[in-house]
Formats: C-alpha cells, structure tokens, sequence
C-alpha cells in the first residue's frame, strides 16, 4: 500500500489549492465517474474540518466532518468520503474513514456519527461499525441509507 500522509484543516485553514484539489477530486468521482449532477457547493464546506490524504503531492482522498446541527441536529456527520479512482482497491477508504472516525471521536465524544452512505456501500460502512437506519431514500438519484455510528463503539477497521 502507498504511504499516505493525512491532514486535517478548517474551512480557513485550506489554502486556494487545497480547496481547489479537494472540489476537483469531489468532482471527479461524485459528477464524472458516478454520473451525478447534484450541488456539491452546498455552504457546509465553511463549518466543516476537511481531511486530505496524500500520496507524495497527488490528493489521494479527501472527506468532511460537519458539527452537531449541520447535517443533523443531534450527531456529528462524516460525509463527501471520497477516493480518487486509481487508489481504490488499496484499502484506503478504510483508512481514511477509520481516520474521520477517531477525529470526529476527538471533537464529539458523547456524540453518535451519522452519515447518508451510498446505498451499494452498506456493507463497508457495516464493517467499520455502523448500522443502517430506516430505509433506503433518493438523493441525486442514488440510493443513500442513513447509517448510525453509536458513542462507545469503535471502528472494526
């Protein structure tokens, strides 16, 4: 596996280039590679602690945790998780939401994780310890599922 270095910045800490590696990976994967024309601009990213793991120089993923009321009003949210195409399959993705999980633990001890998964990722979520919750919804014209990440349980990565 590829050596990544992660780094965690608020909104005001990202430099022009940064922010511009972390749209331009977000819409790469989210707009091109999947399809989906939704409004990735949606004023959280202000609020939001952003995570970028590197390869050397190259963003090789990237994901945003939004504080309590941001997202929902009683849990901390991990989402926008996001792996650039030619690192997956390296375990990365396990890695970089195992890394969210201990910082929104850092930031939010009594407070459970809640994310909208990617309905088709449900069971990668379920192996990092979260529980689905309700049923699958539209959002974008993928199915998503609310998945619940409850205080005291640790990821299983």
């Amino acid at each position: 596996m590829t050596m990544t270095r992660w780094n965690w910045f608020t909104f005001d800490q990202l430099s022009t280039s940064d922010l511009y590696e972390i749209l331009r990976l977000r819409s790469e994967v989210f707009v091109v590679e999947q399809e989906c024309a939704y409004q990735d601009l949606d004023g959280k990213d202000f609020v939001a602690e952003h995570l970028m793991g590197y390869d050397g120089k190259h963003l090789m993923g990237t994901a945003r945790i939004l504080p309590v009321g941001a997202a929902y009003a009683d849990a901390i949210s991990i989402g926008r998780i996001t792996v650039g195409l030619r690192y997956r399959n390296q375990h990365l993705g396990q890695e970089l939401v195992t890394q969210t999980i201990a910082r929104c633990r850092q930031l939010e001890p009594t407070r459970d994780i809640l994310i909208g998964a990617q309905a088709r990722l449900q069971g990668f979520y379920q192996s990092l310890g979260f529980i689905a919750e309700g049923t699958v919804y539209d959002e974008d014209d993928i199915d998503h599922i609310t998945m619940r990440l409850a205080v005291g349980t640790n990821s299983h990565a």
